[in-house]
């Protein structure tokens, strides 16, 4: 583990403004990747062993936290994040709790993964965030309850070990272990409050799961597929295309800037694996006076070591607050890259297939390895 901030202590009291105009971050090098946490994956925090003050859902909660002044209630102030009751030792010689005293909350990650790294957000909890927090993961069914998580035959990693975090902050952790992980325990040493958990990492699919599936989307998030790069992300990232299920707003799609040049916008995708595609999706939702004009959708296959890419659908136009679909034939791939042209907005893209046999191969043989 390699703690990329280094935060530590209390903010300053919040002395009205803007909220985050003294919220301490910086840039980290996995941000990119999908939350694994993300709860429109799936994910959900399954237990906690205190929530006196604050909710335990809030901390995958998608949106940054928020914070009211005015906002209390009959047990304090209300704070949007996770926040325990304030331990004590045991008697009036002993006040203070003892050194391994701590919260914990399970959380359920949206989809297994290899975990790269996370984010404990402590803001707007500025002297009353945990003095240090620790991490550990472990693989089980995503089924499980909290009483299977909790038995002593349940083997946990440590992958953040206890370390000091700062309050008002993004305290992020660098994790280098390729393992396979489906659920965390977030410690916090001894008690106190943290916003938001962010778990950023690469979705490995159970491939048995897959098999029996068949046809499945070879490009979603929750399946392992990934978006790697894009042309442009002014608006909302190009990841949010391949989330499950419909468009619920304009902002939940990938909607690039208006160009005023004579090129046009693309995002580039890594399937699950390799892959044949037979049914294509292209979904407008919510795009109406900025959908893109036209796509283009095209395959390539790095199997074969060739940088090639091959048409999948040539450039089609496409109507505003529509889902579009399409029948395909075309080579296996890995990866895809839709071109939209000149600019604007997709809200989803499905591609619809199954994967070769090399593919399966690779998948569970990367899959076993972890």
């Amino acid at each position: 583990m390699t703690q990329v901030t280094r935060f530590t202590g209390d903010a300053k009291p919040y002395g009205g403004g803007e909220p985050y105009a003294d919220y301490r971050s910086a840039e980290v090098p996995f941000d990119h990747l999908v939350d694994l946490a993300d709860r429109r994956l799936g994910a959900g925090v399954i237990a906690a062993n205190d929530e006196f003050f604050a909710e335990r859902e809030n901390l995958l909660i998608p949106e940054p936290a928020v914070f009211d002044p005015e906002h209390f209630g009959h047990k304090g102030k209300i704070m949007d994040g996770w926040e325990t009751r304030r331990r004590r030792g045991t008697g009036p010689d002993t006040p203070h709790p003892a050194d391994d005293d701590h919260d914990w909350a399970l959380i359920r990650l949206g989809a297994p993964g290899v975990i790269r790294g996370i984010i404990v957000d402590t803001a707007h909890f500025r002297g009353n965030y945990p003095q240090q927090i620790s991490i550990e993961a472990t693989t089980a069914p995503l089924s499980a309850a909290p009483e299977e998580l909790l038995a002593p035959s349940t083997q946990w990693t440590e992958i953040v070990p206890r370390t000091p975090v700062g309050g008002h902050a993004a305290n992020a952790f660098e994790v280098d272990l390729e393992r396979r992980f489906t659920h965390l325990r977030l410690n916090q040493h001894p008690d106190g409050g943290i916003a938001r958990l962010r778990v950023y990492g690469e979705v490995v699919a159970d491939p048995k799961w897959l098999a029996a599936l068949g046809t499945f989307d070879v490009v979603a998030l929750e399946n392992g597929g990934a978006a790697e790069d894009a042309s442009d992300r002014f608006y909302s990232p190009p990841a949010n295309t391949i989330l499950p299920g419909r468009s619920r707003k304009m902002d939940d799609g990938w909607e690039t800037r208006r160009r005023r040049d004579k090129g046009s916008d693309w995002v580039r995708y890594r399937l699950t694996e390799h892959a044949e595609i037979r049914a294509v999706e292209i979904d407008t939702g919510y795009y109406k006076g900025n959908s893109a004009g036209w796509a283009a959708l095209y395959g390539q296959d790095q199997t074969s070591g060739s940088d090639e890419w091959f048409e999948i659908l040539p450039r089609t136009r496409l109507q505003p607050d529509t889902v579009h679909r399409f029948v395909v034939e075309a080579p296996a791939a890995t990866h895809v890259r839709l071109d939209i042209f000149p600019d604007g907005g997709i809200a989803r893209l499905r591609l619809h297939g199954s994967l070769t046999e090399t593919g399966a191969e690779r998948l569970g043989g990367r899959t076993a390895r972890l």
